[in-house]
């Protein structure tokens, strides 16, 4: 699954030009560009590297981040996505937590298509094995925690979870409100969004721990 979205998105990548390249993500400052080199970044490292990289960076998750991404950020764009594709199909990452991952992917790619109003959203199905992971637990991003005493409900697969006030739309919609994208609470509805909606705010660089 985790190929299959890279593949779509390197699709999407392929027709942007210069100016989409620099447009702002949904990833707190980074524009389009630094995201995919994240991305990159994050297929790219295994455990062991990675630990070294954030000692290196004294625990702060955001200095690891940046220098991940200016490593696999390329001298242009076209660079920058010719480093995507090589690891289209890696298997590189720096955890088991394959949901994860898979979570990364459709995550980002999202932070990259909503702001440049791109229509293609990733699979149902590779959404709904990220929105059971992001219910389990704090992982990457504080999904647990977010949705806390909440009822979440999709309209478009068989996920649900928790109880209290309702919270209802689709599987990507409710991934991307428990990865903290306040903008996706606008496809949402329910007695429980306001909630929800309080909890999520714009997020700085990447999510904690990632890549």
């Amino acid at each position: 699954m985790a190929h299959a979205e890279r593949a779509a998105l390197a699709e999407d990548l392929a027709a942007l030009d210069d100016q989409q390249w620099a447009m702002p993500s949904l990833c707190g400052d980074w524009v389009v560009e630094e995201v995919v080199a994240h991305l990159t970044a994050a297929a790219s490292i295994g455990r062991a590297r990675w630990l070294i990289s954030v000692v290196g960076a004294r625990f702060d998750f955001d200095r690891h981040n940046d220098r991940r991404l200016a490593e696999h950020r390329g001298a242009d764009p076209a660079e920058t996505l010719e480093r995507f594709r090589s690891i289209v199909t890696s298997t590189t990452a720096a955890s088991g937590h394959t949901a994860a991952w898979l979570g990364e992917v459709i995550v980002h790619a999202q932070d990259i298509r909503r702001p440049l109003g791109l229509p293609r959203t990733p699979s149902v199905a590779a959404c709904l094995e990220v929105a059971r992971f992001f219910a389990a637990r704090d992982f990457t991003v504080p999904s647990r925690s977010l949705i806390e005493g909440l009822r979440l409900e999709a309209t478009d697969s068989a996920f649900a979870t928790g109880s209290g006030p309702l919270v209802h739309g689709t599987t990507l919609a409710l991934t991307m409100a428990m990865a903290g994208r306040h903008t996706y609470c606008d496809d949402l509805a329910g007695s429980g969004l306001p909630t929800l909606l309080s909890r999520c705010s714009p997020r700085k660089s990447a999510p904690r721990g990632e890549d």
